[in-house]
């Protein structure tokens, strides 16, 4: 298996399964992989708690640590053009901070956004796993984390709005929508291999919607 792209961000909403694809598709490609650190956010859980109050808190560590991760692992990787997967986009702070922040909030943190934006290489494709909600809430609940389990529907609906929102315009990448609500790629290798190359297939930047 082999890319034609050199950068690719998995993305999609809480419990898309955006990690699992975004390991296969290292794994078979054998190139680099990058891993949100959100385990060692410690605002996480106590957001989930009370949103309100630490809904600042949990999106500026947020944003400093993939900032952090992203200038450290892109840093040199234009000379051999490496392939490099992700399991998020730099952009998913802004998007989460935009459904997250009042309004005093989210300007302070769109100005720190924007001067670390400039600095952090954009992927050539972002890949939006996008499930039907029944199977996210599925998926949510088979991961065990404990502090999710909780999670309103409106605030999935709200982060999935969000998402449709920002990426409704290419930006100069190629933006795959793809439902893959029939899939199951842990059981099925099959299902990981079609979803691997309508990722694979080599495209304009531009928009494109599809089932997997």
């Amino acid at each position: 298996m082999k890319s034609p792209y050199a950068y690719i961000a998995v993305e999609g909403n809480i419990g898309a399964g955006k990690t699992t694809f975004a390991n296969w598709l290292a794994q078979h490609l054998n190139c680099d992989l990058i891993e949100e650190q959100f385990q060692e956010n410690p605002f996480l859980e106590k957001f989930y708690d009370d949103s309100e109050r630490y809904a600042l808190s949990v999106e500026l560590t947020f944003v400093s640590d993939r900032y952090r991760q992203l200038r450290e692992r892109l840093g040199s990787r234009n000379l051999f053009r490496q392939v490099l997967v992700a399991d998020y986009a730099f952009v998913k702070s802004m998007i989460f901070a935009k459904a997250n922040l009042p309004a005093e909030e989210f300007k302070l943190f769109r100005t720190m956004y924007k001067l670390m934006e400039a600095q952090v290489a954009q992927p050539e494709v972002v890949v939006i796993l996008d499930p039907k909600p029944e199977k996210i809430r599925h998926q949510i609940e088979k991961r065990g984390r404990s502090y999710e389990q909780d999670m309103p529907q409106d605030y999935l609906d709200k982060i999935a709005h969000h998402y449709k929102q920002h990426y409704r315009y290419a930006r100069g990448s190629r933006i795959l929508w793809i439902d893959t609500t029939d899939l199951d790629i842990v059981s099925n290798p099959k299902d990981a291999e079609r979803l691997a190359a309508l990722v694979l297939e080599p495209r304009k930047p531009g928009v494109y919607s599809m089932k997997a």
